[in-house]
Formats: structure tokens, C-alpha cells, sequence
């Protein structure tokens, strides 16, 4: 197979830009690396694009070693040929090399096996003949044998026919046929084990879908309701087609003197072999399916989430909140560093309301807190309702919003909180964390395992490593993307960073603590383990703010100090005045031949000019701010047609959930998210988006709300 061709044609790409890509990662380049500091190589290809050219890349390298076993194993059989050799060879997946190699694959023993032991494959090939009845009873005569458990000619028989059905079950050909027409025209056919009783499976009590047009969600929902017990679960599929096609392949002329026993071994070849693992498959591939589609909404949502602007420079007070232990609050300063701790409780059973109040009004006054940074799990509600009327009696500017607390529990009971705050309970812990969120997203949930976060769907149902591994690729990229200061970043946040592993990470915290601020990027490399590789995979990524250097403040590369300088030296400017250069593109002038005159590439010479002008600018800067809120709504004052600005809070297959400031997210279906057709309500809507919404209907007994935001300006 040629690796190079297949990519370049699956991205749409040319093929030397995956030949410079897979060239950069067999040298053990970073995606990020690759994408940030690598653009000249493969033509500027983004990092979303990078990441699937490598997922393939691993799949293809392991089809291809994969085929070469195959290949050796049949060849030490003697049995490989030409014309299977170049059938394997060209297989483009692995169930295809798998059903080429299912004849010579050492089986366990069989009925067809013990039948071949039992010295019977000459009559499976005088049945296969199409002999007549008498003249295979004779035949088969000859085969009893007391001894080999063969009593009579019709159990000689029987094990001939196990023989057949094995072989037709072991043929590729007729294996992809089948499947091919369970994917075009089978159905998928759902029941209910439980009766009418009710549950979160209703929906699928009566199910029939065609699979072709079976929708992700729904498989992953089928099957966790399976797993539970809830439901039934099958493949229909077009049996008399099937069979008849077996017939035709195998059975070559039809003769009303045939012996039925030819038939009899094809209907029990595909009714016992062939049907039980085509039915595995099709619902295997119609899981792998959605888990691919569920992860990659997953992952763009984490990317939002993750990407969700900082409200830097104000003092927030982290609540969490309870009911019968008490909210949990925290104060932070702008940094994030914990200045209070306290535990008040405005809520049931207690419902120290008043009590409440003047602990807030003193924490407020004592801090100067500007915001209030709510979580929304429990008793967020009635926390919320405080909060508002708090804000009214108070003759000052503060404001609440509600954060996604999803992970917090995680956090604060984790090895990483206990170290980080050693005298404080996982309930402190929490509120700490729910304030940083607000100051800076991203600092704050790399400390989470990111399936903890909560902006996915049945995350818990699908292949682990593959969820971890994109979900660790998306953090990696933002990240690197947003860049990290070297001498206040976490060790969550470090370990994160291009060419840095855990291990290193800690190296790094320990020999900052030891040595104090690191003054320039080349101190990285006294860092234990920390070597060259990984010094020319990092550097870019950490930033020294007030350094030796100031390009060490920038995203301009160690590598690319020089060029950077003779840039400034051509407009007349110094390396002091990186960030005070508006304009600098122009002053440059023609860039295609500065790029010459320096022997750089041209989109390598626009990143410095543009990290010069503007120095590590934050790319989180043109995301949506959050809604910041001073009142509060109940569901019950919701009447239909009310406009509301709400933010998204997740995207799913079929829609979205917009926080609209009543505890309770409301669902935008995807038919009510835009006028235009989409297939996926992310081609309309990201998390974190601040959008206008239409109250379309409120069940309040159900804690459902219907919104729409087709015909409402945003």
C-alpha cells in the first residue's frame, strides 16, 4: 500500500506535504511543534488536520504490519498464492485482512475440524459434486467408522456438510457481500425487556431504523439500555437475498435429483456462522461509528470550553454550593491566590439566609470582590436566588455567573488538590477551584481528567484510550496554542506543554522552587532530563515575562532569535521595544523578499513580525466574555415567545443546552438552531457561544425547556 498516497487523497492534501509531516514525525516532533514551528515543511497545514494525518497514519502502519504477519503465517502454511498475496496486499482495512486470513487462521476445534479428523473432507467434496440422494447414501457408506464416533451414512454426511458450511463461512467474498448488504439495507430493531415500565429508554421500546441511517446517539443509547437489561437488541437483514446468494455461489446447477444436502450445509453455514458474527460486526462498526463521532464532538466542545476567555484582573469569590453540609466559599485574589475560606448556610435544612448575608457582605468589603463565581450542581438554585437578592441590597458593582462545575468533585478529592492545598477539605478545595475557573478556564481544567468535564455524551460507554488520547491531544493543542508562563505554571499545566511529560514537569516546578525564577529559555536545559529534543519542542510554548531576554516573552522560537533581530535592526528598532511596533508588517514592506534576504520562509518571517507587534497575544481574546448576571429568573416566570441571551453549555448529535439563567439548561433541537440545513449542530453553535434564544414551551413538572433560535437576531 502506498501510505503516502492514501493520506495525501483522505485529507485532500498534496503528497509532499504528508511526506514532510510523516518525515517530521518519525523524528519525533510534537503535533504542536509540527504545526506551530514547522509551517514552511508541510505548507501550513492547521493542527486538526495534523492530528487526523497522524491517527491514519498509526492505523495504516498497523494495517501494513498487520499484513506482513498474515502474509508470513500463510507462507509457512504453504499455502499462500499469487492471487491471494495480492488480495491481502491490497486490503484497506483490517476486517478485510482478517476475513482473507479467517481459512487459514488456527481455529479451535470445530464440528467441521473434529469432522475432518473423523477423515470426511473426501465426501464434502463428492457432496459439493451435486450428487443424487442414493448415490451420496452409497458414497457415504464407505466413510462409517464405530471407531471416529461415525455410526451411520447419515452421520458421515452430517460431518461433510459441517465441512461445507465451514469453508462458505471462511470465504471473504461471501462475507463482504453479506455485510455490504446488512450496511445498505438491514434495519436495526430495538424491544423492551421491561415491558411498558417506564425509564430514560422509552424512545426505544418500539425502535426500527434503517442501519445505513442510524444515527450515532441512538447506538450508543441502544447500546448502554442493553447493557442495563432495559433492552433487545438485533440486526434484521435480508435472509432469503443472502441465502440465495450463497446458493448461487456455491450450488452451480439446479437438479430436482440433487441431494438437498448441498443446501442444507449453505443455510446452515450462514444461519450458524456466517450470520451470528456478520450481526457482531455490522453493530461493532455501527459503535466504532458513533464512539468516532461522539469523541469528536466531545473534543470540540472540550476545545470551547477550554478555550473560554479569562476574566483576569478581579478578585472572585468561588462558591459551592449544598444543602445540608453548606456552601463552601472562597475568595481569590487576582492571581488565584486563596485569601478566605468559609462555610455559610443559606439553604435547607438550615436556611441561614440572613446569617448568610453578612458573612457575604463582610468578605465582600474586606476583599473588594467584584464577581461571584457560582457552581451548578446541587442547591444551585436556591444559592443563586441568595446571590441575586444579596447583589440588590448591596450598593456596589457585582455581578454572578454560573460555571460549569463539572470535575470539581473530581479535582478536590485528587492527589494533585491534596498537595496543592494540604489544610483544606475537598469542599473548600472545590470553591477554590470553581473561582479559578472563572479567571482562567484553561489553567484551571488541565488539573481535571478531561472526560471529568462534562461536555460530552455517554463518554463513559466508549473506547477509553481513543477518548484520552484525542481528548489529551485537544488540551495539548490548546495549551500550546495559548502558551504558558514558565516561572507561575502548574505542573497540570506544564505536562501539557510540546516535549514535556510529567516527570519533566515536575523537574521543572522542583528546580524553579530551588533556583528561583528562571531568567531565560536556555535555563531550561540545567533542568534534569530535560535534553535538547525536548528543549527545541518546548522552548516556543514557555514564556519569561521581565527575562534576560525579551523574545523569551514571545512565541518566536529560540531558533529564530537571529531572524528576529535582524528584523528589528532593518526598521531600526530594539528587542526593548517588542510590543510598541504597530504597524510593523508595513514598515517591513515586501515580505516574499525580506524572506529571501534572510533565507526564511515566508510564514515563518509573518509569525515573528506579527509576535513582535503583538507579543504572545491570546488567542482566547476573541472568544464570546461569559454572561455576567445581578438577577435571577424562575422557570415559572418563563412564557413562550420571551427572547433571553443564554450561554451554550453543550453540543450534542441533536442539538444544543443553553444556560438561560434559570437553573434549568434548555434544549435548542437542531431543527430550531439555524434556517439553513445543517447536519450537526456544531456547524452552528460551539460551547461557550453567547447566544439569543426563543422560549418555544416550558414543562415544569419535567424540568424541560424548549428554545429556538431560528428568526431571533443574534
Amino acid at each position: 500500500m502506498d501510505i503516502v498516497r492514501v493520506l495525501a487523497e483522505e485529507q485532500k492534501i498534496r503528497t509532499t506535504q504528508v511526506e514532510a509531516v510523516i518525515k517530521l514525525i518519525d523524528e519525533g516532533n510534537t503535533i504542536p511543534f509540527i504545526a506551530r514551528y514547522r509551517k514552511e515543511a508541510h505548507g501550513g497545514l492547521n493542527d486538526e488536520i495534523l492530528r487526523n494525518l497522524d491517527e491514519r497514519l498509526r492505523y495504516l502502519r498497523g494495517l501494513e504490519e498487520r499484513k506482513e504477519a498474515v502474509l508470513s503465517s500463510i507462507e509457512e502454511q504453504g499455502k499462500l498464492t499469487d492471487e491471494l498475496r495480492q488480495e491481502i496486499e491490497a486490503a484497506m482495512t483490517l476486517v478485510a485482512v482478517e476475513d482473507l486470513y479467517r481459512p487459514y487462521k488456527q481455529k479451535r476445534r470445530t464440528r467441521a475440524t473434529i469432522a475432518k479428523e473423523h477423515g470426511l473432507e473426501p465426501l464434502a467434496n463428492l457432496i459439493l459434486l451435486q450428487m443424487t440422494k442414493k448415490d451420496l447414501l452409497t458414497e457415504a457408506a464407505a466413510f462409517v467408522d464405530p471407531e471416529k464416533e461415525v455410526a451411520t451414512p447419515e452421520d458421515a454426511i452430517a460431518g461433510a456438510k459441517d465441512i461445507i458450511a465451514e469453508n462458505i463461512s471462511d470465504n471473504a467474498e461471501y462475507r463482504t457481500y453479506i455485510r455490504d448488504l446488512t450496511m445498505k439495507q438491514g434495519t436495526v430493531v430495538c424491544e423492551s425487556r421491561v415491558g411498558e415500565e417506564a425509564s430514560v429508554y422509552e424512545t426505544y421500546y418500539k425502535y426500527e431504523r434503517p442501519v445505513a441511517k442510524q444515527p450515532g446517539y441512538a447506538t450508543l443509547a441502544i447500546n448502554r439500555g442493553e447493557e442495563e437489561k432495559i433492552l433487545s437488541v438485533k440486526i434484521l437483514t435480508d435472509t432469503e437475498r443472502a441465502i440465495g446468494y450463497l446458493c448461487k455461489k456455491v450450488i452451480v446447477r439446479d437438479n430436482p435429483n440433487t441431494t438437498p444436502a448441498l443446501k442444507e450445509a449453505v443455510e446452515d453455514a450462514y444461519e450458524r456462522l456466517i450470520w451470528p458474527s456478520i450481526e457482531r460486526e455490522v453493530r461493532n462498526e455501527l459503535t466504532e461509528v458513533a464512539e468516532d463521532g461522539a469523541i469528536k464532538v466531545f473534543g470540540k466542545n472540550l476545545r470551547q470550553l477550554l478555550m473560554q476567555p479569562p476574566i483576569s484582573g478581579h478578585v472572585v469569590l468561588g462558591w459551592d454550593p449544598a444543602f445540608r453540609t453548606g456552601c463552601k466559599l472562597a475568595v481569590v485574589d487576582a492571581t488565584g491566590k486563596v485569601l478566605d475560606t468559609v462555610v455559610i448556610y443559606p439553604t435547607a435544612p438550615q436556611n441561614k439566609v440572613r446569617e448568610a448575608k453578612v458573612i457575604l457582605k463582610k468578605l465582600v468589603e474586606k476583599y473588594n470582590v467584584e464577581l461571584i463565581s457560582v457552581g451548578n450542581g446541587t442547591a444551585s438554585r436556591e444559592s443563586e436566588q441568595v446571590i441575586a437578592e444579596f447583589i440588590h441590597e448591596m450598593n456596589r458593582p457585582l455581578r454572578y455567573i454560573i460555571v460549569n462545575e463539572a470535575g470539581a468533585s473530581v479535582y478536590s478529592a485528587s492527589k494533585l488538590a491534596t498537595e496543592e492545598f494540604p489544610k483544606f477539605d475537598v469542599g473548600q478545595r472545590s470553591a477554590v477551584s470553581i473561582a479559578r475557573r472563572l479567571q482562567d478556564p484553561l489553567a484551571e481544567l488541565v488539573k481535571i481528567d478531561p472526560k471529568s468535564i462534562g461536555v460530552g455524551q455517554y463518554q463513559h460507554d466508549m473506547n477509553q484510550k481513543k477518548l484520552s488520547d484525542t481528548l489529551g491531544g485537544v488540551v495539548e493543542d490548546c495549551v500550546n496554542q495559548v502558551g504558558v508562563d514558565l516561572n507561575t505554571a502548574s505542573v497540570s499545566l506544564l505536562e501539557y506543554v510540546s516535549g514535556i511529560n510529567k516527570t519533566i514537569a515536575k523537574n521543572i516546578v522542583t528546580y524553579r522552587e530551588e533556583n528561583g525564577s528562571f531568567k531565560d529559555r536556555k535555563q531550561l536545559l540545567k533542568v534534569a532530563k530535560l535534553g535538547p529534543k525536548a528543549y527545541e519542542q518546548c522552548a516556543g510554548f514557555l514564556r519569561i515575562r521581565g527575562g534576560k531576554t525579551p523574545l523569551d516573552a514571545t512565541a518566536v522560537h529560540p531558533e529564530s532569535y537571529e531572524i528576529a533581530e535582524k528584523v528589528l535592526a532593518k526598521v531600526g528598532a530594539t528587542d526593548r521595544e517588542i510590543g510598541k511596533l504597530a504597524g510593523l508588517k508595513k514598515r517591513v514592506g515586501d515580505l516574499k523578499k525580506m524572506a529571501a534576504e534572510l533565507s526564511v520562509g515566508e510564514m515563518t518571517l509573518s509569525d515573528i513580525i506579527g509576535e513582535l507587534e503583538k507579543p504572545s497575544r491570546d488567542p482566547r481574546e476573541e472568544m464570546p466574555k461569559p454572561v455576567l448576571r445581578a438577577d435571577v429568573l424562575d422557570m415559572d416566570q418563563l412564557t413562550p415567545g420571551m427572547v433571553l441571551k443564554g450561554t451554550v453549555r453543550n453540543v450534542i448529535d441533536f442539538g444544543a443546552f443553553v444556560d438561560i439563567g434559570v437553573h434549568q439548561d434548555g434544549l435548542v433541537h437542531i431543527s430550531q438552531l439555524t434556517d439553513r440545513f445543517i447536519k450537526h449542530p456544531l456547524e452552528a453553535v460551539s460551547v461557550g457561544d453567547v447566544v439569543n434564544v426563543k422560549v418555544i414551551s416550558v414543562d415544569v413538572k419535567k424540568k424541560r425547556i424548549s428554545l429556538t433560535m431560528k428568526g431571533v437576531e443574534q
